[in-house]
């Protein structure tokens, strides 16, 4: 169902795309299914390097509740008796501290308007309607072309006689979205679970923890509801979350969570590289340039008349 309040937006992402594509058009057919799986992986990184700023104000916040963790601790304690008193003195302390618990859902809230337009658009090609400042060449175009064989206007569900209009084996197509959407599935779990753990390690006497647990093994299965999606759709998901895994490890792997040691003190691990740092190699410091050496000043005795030296006087 289009939302008329925002068909501004689907313009915008309909020229978006439109522009993306005549850019690669220049040095690979325009009907080709590299062209558009290229647009669609170009479109989503985009649109990940938009919202990167709300990601790390959401790595903010979470390293702050991570510090105030000790002090919500206490808190729980002291008005355990008191949920009312203890909800208002944690927030409260949130406040004062400027950290929000809500900062981890900006990036979700920032891209959803996204994939709503992505959905959007993409229905309309499968569709054939040229509609959102789209010419009828571009969704032609696009709904001639294939990916491992599969019409990126195609769902699961599509009926073969669709399919085969398309120019597609309806089977291929079949087990191509099949594979995209278990990739998808695949995905979303190593994405939960990395932010899970992460969590779980933060606060172990988190009383949500019970619930992310749950919330990680289930997340996949949301992936299902995917095989209603056209496959350019699932294919913009399958990359929105290897951009999200890969940008986790990085921040995660540069900023390690502070540990007790021995004595009780609070320590900070030195940054790892992860995966990148194995691939890149890790950055070489910048060694001190060396210190000039001072200059050695010889002082040297100052001639004495002969008087002085031999202790006679002068006659």
């Amino acid at each position: 169902m289009e939302l008329p309040f925002l068909n501004w937006l689907y313009t915008a992402v309909a020229w978006v795309i439109t522009h993306i594509h005549a850019g690669y058009s220049f040095f690979i057919p325009s009907d080709s299914g590299l062209n558009w799986a290229l647009t669609i992986i170009t479109l989503t990184v985009l649109m990940r390097l938009l919202i990167f700023p709300l990601f790390m104000k959401q790595m903010r916040s979470s390293r702050k509740m991570q510090e105030l963790a000790p002090k919500v601790q206490e808190l729980r304690k002291r008005y355990k008796n008191d949920k009312q008193r203890m909800n208002q003195e944690v927030m409260r302390l949130y406040q004062e501290a400027g950290a929000n618990p809500l900062g981890g859902c900006l990036p979700v809230v920032a891209q959803f308007p996204i994939f709503i337009s992505m959905f959007t658009v993409l229905r309309a090609i499968a569709e054939d309607r040229a509609v959102f400042g789209m010419t009828q060449e571009l969704v032609t175009s696009m709904r001639a072309a294939h990916v491992f064989g599969a019409p990126l206007p195609a769902t699961f569900f599509t009926s073969a006689v669709d399919i085969k209009a398309l120019e597609a084996d309806p089977l291929v197509t079949k087990i191509v979205l099949a594979v995209f959407v278990a990739i998808s599935s695949c995905t979303t779990f190593l994405t939960v679970r990395q932010s899970v753990k992460r969590s779980m390690a933060q606060m172990p006497d988190n009383p949500m923890a019970q619930q992310q647990k749950i919330l990680m093994y289930v997340s996949p299965l949301f992936a299902i509801f995917s095989l209603n999606f056209q496959l350019g759709l699932i294919l913009y998901w399958v990359t929105t979350n290897l951009w999200t895994l890969g940008q986790q490890h990085w921040f995660y792997a540069r900023h390690p969570m502070p540990v007790v040691d021995e004595k009780g003190n609070v320590v900070t691990p030195e940054p790892s590289h992860g995966i990148f740092g194995k691939v890149l190699g890790k950055p070489k410091a910048e060694s001190p340039e060396p210190a000039p050496e001072p200059k050695i000043v010889r002082q040297q005795p100052t001639r004495q008349p002969r008087s002085k030296r031999t202790g006679s006087k002068k006659s």
